[in-house]
Formats: structure tokens, sequence, C-alpha cells
């Protein structure tokens, strides 16, 4: 039976926190119970992860090491209760700056499935976010699946979270970096994503080019006219100018920890 304008829910961690103190006003359909939208597939081009597939699944899959930042991003995602019942999907569809899980998934090239009645067409990441709270998702589709190309075996990966504390907070910025390197220690691919400094997170395409052919502390070379393109906002976490200043630091460690020099 077709429901028109229905609200697709799963995890439900953003969702029903999105409507405190009031009702949802739109017909529900609850995807939790399909298999076939939960687990980690590996296939002879990379991973697939079922668009439900939670949190906690991810921290403790056997991935290779170009996961690392995704599998430590599964891990600041809210409480153990929350990493238990969020999804992957979810993340995305909700489409907040502060998502921990789009700068790992950008920085790995990952695309998008999407799922309808008429069948399945496959997005960029880049291109499935569109703004702040906003997706390509067209009426009547739904995610069903993230996929990721299989990375080089040389590759490493670091996620960096800054936040007010430790544990349990959202994000006032947070870098993904992926480094491989050469036998002599050239990098030789580099791809680094930021959140929480713009409506949606981005690539630092400059910042990447700049550090192939390096050796050494990645960080060295991260400057401010890499983050040009960054339009970070003043909130109750942070001032615009204190999170320019701050991505510098956290990029940095970011390129460290994944080229293995921190």
């Amino acid at each position: 039976m077709s429901v028109p304008d229905a609200l697709a829910l799963c995890g439900g961690t953003d969702v029903f926190p999105a409507h405190a103190g009031r009702p949802i006003s739109q017909p529900v359909v609850d995807l939790s119970g399909i298999v076939e939208l939960k687990g980690i597939m590996e296939t002879a081009e990379g991973f697939r992860f079922g668009a439900a597939t939670s949190w906690t699944m991810i921290a403790r899959a056997p991935l290779p090491p170009a996961f690392d930042a995704l599998k430590a991003a599964a891990r600041e995602v809210g409480s153990i209760q929350i990493q238990n019942r969020g999804t992957i999907g979810g993340n995305l569809c909700n489409a907040s700056p502060a998502a921990d899980g789009v700068p790992p998934l950008l920085a790995l090239d990952a695309k998008v499935e999407l799922a309808s009645a008429s069948g399945r067409r496959v997005l960029a990441l880049s291109h499935f976010i569109t703004g702040y709270r906003k997706t390509a998702l067209e009426r009547g589709e739904i995610v069903s699946a993230i996929i990721v190309p299989r990375p080089a075996e040389r590759s490493a990966s670091a996620f960096v979270k800054l936040g007010a504390r430790r544990y349990l907070v959202i994000s006032i910025l947070m870098a993904a970096a992926v480094i491989e390197k050469a036998g002599d220690g050239r990098i030789i691919h580099a791809a680094v994503a930021i959140g929480a400094a713009s409506p949606v997170a981005q690539r630092l395409a400059e910042l990447e080019r700049d550090l192939l052919g390096r050796r050494g502390k990645p960080s060295a070379i991260v400057a401010a006219h890499h983050l040009v393109g960054l339009s970070p906002i003043s909130d109750v976490r942070a001032s615009d100018s204190y999170r320019r200043e701050a991505a510098i630091a956290v990029v940095g460690e970011a390129l460290d920890r994944a080229a293995g020099v921190l």
C-alpha cells in the first residue's frame, strides 16, 4: 500500500528529539524490521553499508584501516544507547552540519543508493546532502545503502572531533583524513573533509593537492588559505572566528594521525 508523504523511520534518534513536546503530524513507516537494509557487505568493487546498519555494528566491524575514521566517528555518535539504535543512513538523511558520520564518508568517496518503487539510483554523497538539513531525496525514496569504493591497501585514516567536553557532545568541529603513502614515505593520495564549519561538510581539495609528494608531518603545511571555502557560524558552542582558528589544528591532527606521525 502506498502512503504518500509518509515519514520513513528506522533508529528514530533524530526524529523523536526533533518532535519533542509535539506529535508527529504525518504517517510513519517503520523500516527497522527490514533485514535487507542492515549489515556490511564486501563486494568486488568495495563495501556496501545497509542504510539501517547501526553505529555499534560499524564500530565493531572488521574493516580495513581506511575505515578507522568512520569507526572512530561511530564511537562518537551520542551515547552507547544511541549508537546501538542510530543508523548510518539516518545520520545522512538528517543532514546536520555536525553529523559525525559525514566527513569520514566524504573522505572515502562514498556514494548513496536511493530506492523507490520505480527503481534505484546512486548519488555521490557530496551531491546527496544539498544544504542545511536538506538532501536530494525525492518523494517516495529512501536511502537503501551507502557504497564505498575499495580503498587502497596502504590507506589509513583518522577522525578528530572537537567538542566542549570529551563525550556526549555535539561537534564544534570535526575532520577526517585518509592518507596513502608510497614505500618511501611520500604521500600519494590524500582525502580530507571537515564538518560543522559550513552548512554542509566539505572536502578540502586544495590541501589534498598540496599534500601529494610530501613526507613528514602533513600538519606542517595546513594553512588558512586551505580553509577559505568554509563558512562557520557563531552559536552557543563556539564563535565563527574560533572555528576558523581551531580548524587548522583539527585538520592537522587528523592528517598526522592518518599519516602515522602522531
